[in-house]
């Protein structure tokens, strides 16, 4: 399924060595006055601003609460601590919580978070960044709270001078509830609600948007990104043009890449396990797979799996739980079924599919890499191949033997000159 991941451990690769280096530079640059083209955007009160309304609907913002400043500096080196490519670096950065106004799963008022990042200094009206994050479990992990892997794009986008809209989606960040993992719908509507609420916010951060959307995102956040794509050029907010399509490592065939990958090889066990884990039992509650955790889960699994994924523990309590294979954690009926999904599962997994069954009018580009073995390669090929049918070109690059986060940390920069040179072109 998806990922803000690993390749073999997930907890020391993920979690452990970008984090531990970005936080760092992040902990030392929150005092660090911003550079001297700040003098061309003032800073705004540290307060929080709020908004209320009787008659708040979707994307209506509640609050901007200012969570860091960054200067040009700062952003190289937090930037480069994670092994990137810093040459497209121009401006510091002011990153901001919103609370906003969305709707749940099942159609219900809820608030959601995300983080928007606005360039210090740069052209007054800005271009918005759409970027959609890979798989978090921990809600502490969203880029509106957490400073590591989660702020690299938002702020690689910013600092080329764009404003970055990146939704923590439901259930994650400040948002109440579970997060709905790999429930296409509600994160589409997550991110298409934080794009409102950003519009609303640049206006009165004094950096109003042109209107036009360039749509990115990574593994989990790739497939939102085609499929938020799809919304807009649907008309789904007539403010918002898109302008192009840039997702990474996206896992937009389940059913036909990612699952098969389970079982030869192309997904390697410790992200197998957990992906799916993580899939059966946020998509429980959503449309019920099965009735006890029993049915699908051996012991003792069975027992602490739903409590696992409750967004309040970390990928290292998680990975200490399960086993080391995907037949060690299912019962032998459900280990059948995922491997030839039937009913309730198989509907769930084609819900989900489908993102690139469209003909998109703008620019596509799909970044993946041969070396992914969390988000197999064959997941853009099929993609590339269903835009095909539907009279849509799509160029797919290959980043070789690039890892999961690999692919992100060579794909970012890439994109960003990608958007550089559409813009330019007009």
């Amino acid at each position: 399924m998806q990922t803000n991941a690993s390749n073999s451990r997930r907890t020391t690769r993920t979690r452990r060595l970008p984090a531990a280096a970005t936080v760092v530079v992040l902990a030392a640059l929150s005092t660090v006055p911003a550079a001297a083209d700040a003098r061309r955007d003032p800073a705004p009160p540290a307060s929080v601003h709020q908004h209320t309304g009787k008659a708040a609907g979707r994307g209506t913002l509640v609050a901007v609460t200012p969570v860091a400043t960054v200067d040009r500096s700062g952003v190289t080196d937090f930037l480069a601590a994670g092994g990137m490519d810093t040459a497209t670096v121009r401006h510091g950065v002011r990153a901001y919580r919103l609370t906003y106004r969305t709707v749940t799963p099942q159609g219900a008022p809820t608030i959601a978070t995300g983080l928007f990042v606005l360039p210090v200094g740069g052209a007054h009206r800005l271009d918005l960044v759409s970027d959609t994050h890979g798989t978090m479990v921990h809600r502490d992990y969203a880029p509106s709270v957490g400073e590591d892997f989660g702020r690299y794009a938002p702020y690689l986008h910013a600092s080329a001078g764009r404003a970055v809209a990146a939704p923590d989606y439901l259930g994650l960040g400040k948002g109440p509830g579970f997060h709905p993992y790999m429930d296409t719908a509600s994160s589409v509507s997550a991110s298409l609600d934080m794009l409102r609420a950003s519009r609303t916010a640049a206006q009165r951060l004094g950096r109003p948007l042109t209107g036009d959307v360039y749509a990115s995102g990574f593994s989990q956040g790739g497939q939102v990104a085609m499929a938020l794509g799809k919304a807009l050029e649907n008309g789904a907010d007539r403010r918002f043009t898109l302008r192009a399509l840039a997702p990474a490592s996206g896992p937009y065939d389940i059913e036909h890449a990612e699952i098969p990958g389970l079982f030869d090889g192309r997904v390697n066990d410790t992200s197998g396990i957990f992906y799916m884990t993580y899939f059966l039992t946020a998509q429980n509650r959503i449309h019920p797979l099965y009735k006890d955790p029993s049915e699908a889960f051996r012991q003792p699994y069975a027992d602490v799996v739903e409590e696992l994924f409750d967004t309040n523990h970390s990928e290292e309590e998680i990975f200490s739980v399960l086993p080391a294979t995907l037949k060690e954690l299912l019962t032998d009926a459900y280990y059948e079924k995922v491997q030839h999904p039937t009913g309730a599962l198989l509907a769930a997994v084609r819900a989900q599919d489908g993102t690139c069954a469209w003909k998109p009018d703008v620019p596509v580009r799909l970044y993946s890499a041969a070396g992914d073995t969390d988000v197999p390669m064959a997941n853009a090929r099929n993609c590339a191949a269903d835009l095909a049918r539907h009279g849509a070109r799509a160029t797919v690059v290959d980043q070789g033997a690039a890892d999961h986060n690999g692919t992100y940390l060579r794909s970012g920069p890439q994109i960003v000159r990608w958007f550089d040179g559409l813009a330019a072109r007009g």
